[in-house]
Order: C-alpha cells, then sequence, then structure tokens
C-alpha cells in the first residue's frame, strides 16, 4: 500500500477492517487506471477506424456496428450498459 492510501479515512477504527478497505481501495484504484487506460485507447481505435472509412469513401458511421456494441454492454450490464455504450461510443466518434 502506497502513503496516500494508508492517509485516507476508511470509515472505521477497527484496524483490521481498515486494512482491508484499504487493500480493496487500492485494487479499485488500478482498475481504475486500467479502465481510463482502455478508454483512450479504444477511443483512438475508434478515430482511426472512422478516418480510414471516411477516408476510403466509406460513411462516417454504421450504425449496426453501434447497435451490436450497444446490445452487448446492455446484456452483460442491463440498463446502465446501454448508458456506458453510449459513452464510449461518443468518446470514439464524437457527438452526432
Amino acid at each position: 500500500m502506497n502513503a496516500e492510501t494508508i492517509d485516507q479515512p476508511t470509515g472505521t477504527d477497527e484496524p483490521l477492517a481498515a486494512d482491508e478497505i484499504r487493500a480493496a481501495r487500492e485494487r479499485i484504484d488500478e482498475i481504475d487506471q486500467a479502465i481510463i487506460d482502455l478508454w483512450l485507447e479504444r477511443a483512438r481505435l475508434s478515430q482511426m477506424v472512422g478516418k480510414t472509412r471516411m477516408a476510403s469513401g466509406g460513411t462516417r458511421l454504421v450504425l449496426s456496428r453501434e447497435r451490436e456494441i450497444v446490445e452487448r454492454f446492455r446484456t452483460a450490464l442491463g440498463a446502465d450498459g446501454t448508458q456506458v455504450a453510449l459513452m464510449i461510443l461518443r468518446a470514439g466518434r464524437g457527438p452526432l
């Protein structure tokens, strides 16, 4: 655990519970960073696909592909998955 994690309040005075909370938070921070890194990579790739498609005479969007992505997220994550997918798609292509 790093010093920043150790100094954060845990909401409990019980030492073992506080240690468990700190460890879980450290892992959460690692996961958050992975999500951020993957989000940025996905957006770059999506932008590259769009630019390549348009440069070759294709359309800006392929709506069937976007629907497939939204459905994949909705199936995996429920109603919130739809919102997550729409944000991810917007990050890669910009607002419509």
